[in-house]
């Protein structure tokens, strides 16, 4: 009887300590970005944020992610918006901005300096950052300077896009979702390593 009491504690002990912790939650992602990140022109579920939630829990990831892209936004805009879009609960930003501010005639260097100054904000709240550079938008310097990791979009010109030719299509969201995935997950695995 002894021995069977024994046994029957030391099972309660090792399932405890191989059960997830009660107070486990999912990794929060946000997708800051304009409107390659809201998805214009796409319905919201084949936006790349749903896609990425999508993909991402069908590998096991408890994660919730969430769309805050701006259509039309900037990388001013994305200063000005940045506490209402970045909660206190995200564990990892995927920040695309830049094109819109090209296109409104703002220097390259601005484009840089504001990027530096979200990406410097969202690190200091202990937040796991991705940079993402659209077509001939290379931010990578800026990814290394603030020693972060960085993605690039860039499909052939004329495929997987909308009807205006210039945004992604469902397909199209689907390609870089694929070839960031890696990259998350390892942001991810730093999440959960802290």
């Amino acid at each position: 009887m002894r021995w069977t009491l024994k046994l029957v504690a030391a099972g309660l002990v090792l399932a405890a300590l191989l059960a997830p912790p009660a107070h486990a939650r999912p990794v929060h992602i946000v997708a800051y970005g304009d409107s390659m990140t809201a998805g214009w022109l796409v319905a919201r579920k084949d936006a790349y944020p749903a896609q990425l939630q999508a993909a991402l829990r069908k590998k096991g990831h408890d994660v919730a992610v969430v769309n805050a892209g701006i259509n039309g936004g900037t990388t001013q805009d994305a200063l000005l918006h940045f506490d209402e879009a970045i909660g206190p609960d995200t564990d990892i930003a995927l920040i695309e901005f830049g094109t819109n501010d090209l296109r409104a005639h703002a220097s390259i260097k601005s484009v840089r300096s504001r990027l530096a100054e979200i990406v410097r904000s969202l690190r200091a709240r202990k937040i796991e950052v991705l940079v993402i550079g659209f077509a001939s938008l290379k931010l990578g310097d800026v990814a290394r300077a603030e020693n972060v990791a960085y993605a690039e979009w860039k499909l052939p010109p004329g495929k997987y896009r909308a009807r205006d030719n210039a945004h992604y299509n469902a397909q199209g969201y689907a390609i870089v979702v694929g070839r960031m995935l890696p990259q998350i997950e390892a942001l991810i695995a730093r999440v959960k390593a802290r």
